[in-house]
């Protein structure tokens, strides 16, 4: 008989001292789960401000990357935690195709990319750094969009980026039959006062990678009938 098995208190010392371990690395986490928020380029460009295609040119007619976003249960977020771990973009060298793709800028003036990548990795980005370095990040974003067809999926349910008014409740039903979870709907208005369908959040664990349902939603700001603009 080993020692463990004849002394029954150090098992319970171990149960809770790995439990405490575990509570530990979650506090250090600091967070309990990612937004994963991509955005329609028509959307972010039909406002009263302008916008600016990236110097590679105007981006595909298709949902963009805007963040990957460290989120809490009560609807808190962390944000810059560590300004010390400055972006490095030479760590994602090469990433920079699917990102220039995928997450482009459409701020003005006109750039690469990279102040934008900065500026999420710094404010967002840090936050999960404790299961995430700089790489790992923007590699989990791309991997994500690589297998979340928003557009693919609206398209399937006859809702079309045509300049047409569409119903929230339709909208929300075809990416929740296709996310098998409810995402987040946000929306802006046009430059001509109209509700437009603006971003879509969607819940992903600590993990990176598994989709799950949100803890809590974004603040919507949609209309019962939502206009889908061309781009």
């Amino acid at each position: 008989m080993g020692v463990l098995e004849r002394n029954p208190l150090t098992l319970q010392k171990l149960s809770l001292s790995a439990g405490l371990l575990f509570s530990i690395l979650i506090a250090a986490q600091g967070f309990d789960f990612f937004y994963f928020v991509q955005q329609w380029p028509g959307s972010f460009c039909d406002i009263s401000s302008s916008c600016c295609y990236p110097v590679t040119g105007k981006p595909a007619p298709d949902f963009s990357i805007h963040g990957f976003w460290p989120n809490n249960n009560d609807g808190t977020y962390p944000f810059n935690c560590d300004l010390a771990n400055a972006f490095n973009a030479s760590k994602i060298s090469d990433l920079n195709g699917g990102l220039t793709t995928h997450w482009p800028s459409l701020a003005c003036p006109s750039s690469n990319g990279e102040s934008f990548w900065q500026h999420e990795w710094l404010k967002h980005g840090t936050c999960s750094e404790s299961i995430l370095d700089e790489h790992a990040y923007f590699k989990a974003v791309l991997s994500l969009r690589g297998s979340i067809d928003i557009l693919g999926a609206l398209q399937k349910a006859r809702i079309q980026p045509n300049n047409g008014m569409y119903s929230f409740t339709s909208i929300n039903n075809a990416l929740t039959n296709y996310l098998a979870h409810t995402p987040g709907i946000e929306c802006n208005s046009a430059a001509n006062g109209q509700n437009q369908l603006y971003q879509i959040y969607v819940c992903v664990a600590t993990d990176a990678t598994t989709l799950i349902d949100c803890p809590i939603l974004p603040q919507s700001h949609c209309s019962s009938q939502l206009l889908f603009p061309s781009f």
